[in-house]
Parts: C-alpha cells; sequence; structure tokens
C-alpha cells in the first residue's frame, strides 16, 4: 500500500474489471462505513463532507457501475470519507493497487489506510492533485469519482477542482454524485457537458450520479 504523506487504450463500454457491463450490488462494510467517525467529521466541518451519513450501498452500486477503465489504468477518487464507495469499487473486482482515493481529512485518511489494504492513499488537497499523483500516472486514469461537494463552494473553488482533474485526467471528465435534484455545476460557468447517468431514492439525502466532461 502506497501511504503519501502530506497531504492503454481506452472502451467506453468497460467496467472498473475491464470486462463489459460489470454492475456487482455493493455490501455494507460496517468496519469500512464507521457512521460515527463520519457524523462527527460533519459536526466540524459540512462544506467537507455534504452528507452527515456515509452513502448508501445503492449509491456505490450506481457509482461502480458508471465506472470505467482500461486494463492499464487506474480509477481515482477525491474526498473517499470514511470509504464505502472505495469498498465497493474492490467488491466489483478492482485490484487495490489500482484505485488511488485522496482525502483531506488526516483521520479519516488514517482510517482508510487501516480498512483499505492495498489501496493507494494519499492525505491531502485535491485541488493540488497534478502535485499529489505520481508523475507517471497523469494520462493513464479511466475514471475519476469526486465526492466531494462542490454544489457547496462558490464558482472560482470549483474552477480548481475541475482544473486539476482535468489536468491529471486530460478528456476524461469525471463522475460526481450529488444530492441535488438539478446539476451541481454550471455547464456554462465551467465549459462542461453534463448528463444525469443515475439517480436513487433510497440513498439518504436521495442522490444523483452525473457524468461531466468538456463541453464542445
Amino acid at each position: 500500500m502506497t501511504h503519501v504523506s502530506k497531504t492503454g487504450a481506452y472502451t467506453p463500454d468497460q467496467d472498473v474489471q475491464g470486462s463489459p457491463g460489470g454492475n456487482a450490488e455493493a455490501t455494507a462494510h460496517p468496519a469500512v462505513s464507521n457512521p460515527w467517525m463520519f457524523f462527527r467529521r460533519w459536526i466540524a466541518n459540512p462544506l467537507q463532507m455534504g452528507s452527515i451519513v456515509p452513502s448508501s450501498p445503492m449509491l456505490c452500486s450506481r457509482v461502480v457501475a458508471q465506472t470505467r477503465r482500461a486494463p492499464d489504468e487506474i480509477v481515482v477518487e477525491l474526498g473517499a470519507g470514511t470509504g464505502v464507495i472505495s469498498q465497493a469499487l474492490l467488491d466489483s473486482g478492482l485490484p487495490p493497487e489500482k484505485l488511488w482515493v485522496v482525502e483531506i481529512v488526516p483521520a479519516m485518511a488514517a482510517h482508510l489506510r487501516r480498512v483499505l489494504p492495498g489501496v493507494n492513499v494519499i492525505e491531502g488537497d485535491a485541488r493540488e492533485l497534478p502535485t499529489l499523483m505520481p508523475a507517471h500516472l497523469l494520462g493513464k486514469i479511466g475514471t475519476v469519482i469526486c465526492g466531494i461537494p462542490l454544489v457547496l463552494l462558490p464558482v472560482p473553488e470549483q474552477k480548481r477542482f475541475i482544473d486539476a482533474i482535468r489536468t491529471i485526467a486530460p478528456g476524461r471528465g469525471f463522475l460526481h454524485y450529488s444530492y441535488c435534484i438539478t446539476s451541481p455545476l454550471s455547464r456554462s460557468a465551467h465549459r462542461l457537458s453534463a448528463r444525469r447517468e443515475a439517480w436513487t431514492p433510497l440513498n439518504f439525502p436521495p442522490a444523483s450520479v452525473w457524468r461531466y466532461g468538456t463541453a464542445g
């Protein structure tokens, strides 16, 4: 497992295992979800968390179903929290060494290292992705998953996150799960294309999975 202190070809119909059509149903892992830790961090800083509880198995499954990568590519998750979506990705068949997670909260980063053996855990600010990620992986990223509540941030701060993603995964866009009924990001302000790929009313609160790309 890589601990970072401090902080081939892409085929659209490939799932995280590199085979077509994967949609594994996520299962709950109490040691991973750690709702009490999640709630404490929400109390401390709601802008970092977005929700008072970890993502539900239903939302995790929908994120996993939209995650794509070629065999030589990795998946990057921003704002991994307690790791429920990370665990769902692993349960679907993603090799741990192909998953890189970024978490700004030190206690949560330490938790992720304990409960996700083999996963690459970066403790740091996702706005600094170009310097946090190893240079040899830039351009080798199949999907970036963003769990940071960008809708709560002013547009200039949203742009910093989006620009960081564009730098490490040029042309790939990103997945963003959100509790908004409409797109949480302005298409015109960020020159984005946007498509809601999935919705689950069974999450608390109900959540959508959006796919963003660069508008043509």
